[in-house]
C-alpha cells in the first residue's frame, strides 16, 4: 500500500503564493516509479486536474488554467512532490488532492493511490 499525505493548504489573498507538499510512504511506493499528479476540487463541482510529473521529473503536464502560474516538482530522495502556486485567484479555492499513478496523466483513472486533500483558500 501507499500513503499519500498532503500539507501546505491555507488561506491566502488573491495574488498571493502557496508551496502544496505531498508526502509518500509505504514499502510498495519504494518499489515503483509512480508518477504524481495534483488535482482539485471545489464545492460542488468535479475534481479537476491540475498538474502531473513523471517519476524523473522531466516530464510535467499543467491544465491550462494553472500553466504559467503553478509548478510541479518532485524530490525522490524525500518521497514528496511539491506544487508552488503563484499568483492565486479566488478560483483556485478548492480542496487539493495528490495522487500516485504510472504515467503523468491528467486523468483520474490514471492514478491508483490518493491522499485525503488539503485545503487552500484565497480571497479576494
Amino acid at each position: 500500500q501507499v500513503q499519500l499525505v498532503e500539507s501546505g493548504g491555507g488561506l491566502v489573498q488573491a495574488g498571493g503564493s502557496l508551496r502544496l507538499s505531498c508526502t509518500a510512504s509505504g514499502r510498495t511506493f519504494s518499489s515503483y516509479n509512480y508518477a504524481m499528479g495534483w488535482f482539485r476540487q471545489a464545492p460542488g463541482k468535479e475534481r479537476d486536474f491540475v498538474a502531473a510529473i513523471s517519476w524523473s521529473g522531466g516530464n510535467t503536464n499543467y491544465a491550462d488554467p494553472v500553466k504559467g502560474r503553478f509548478t510541479i516538482s518532485r524530490d525522490n530522495a524525500k518521497n514528496t512532490v511539491y506544487l508552488q502556486m503563484n499568483s492565486l485567484n479566488p478560483d483556485d479555492t478548492a480542496l487539493y488532492y495528490c495522487a500516485a499513478g504510472a504515467i503523468p496523466s491528467a486523468t483520474m483513472t490514471s492514478y491508483r493511490y490518493w491522499g485525503q486533500g488539503t485545503q487552500v483558500t484565497v480571497s479576494s
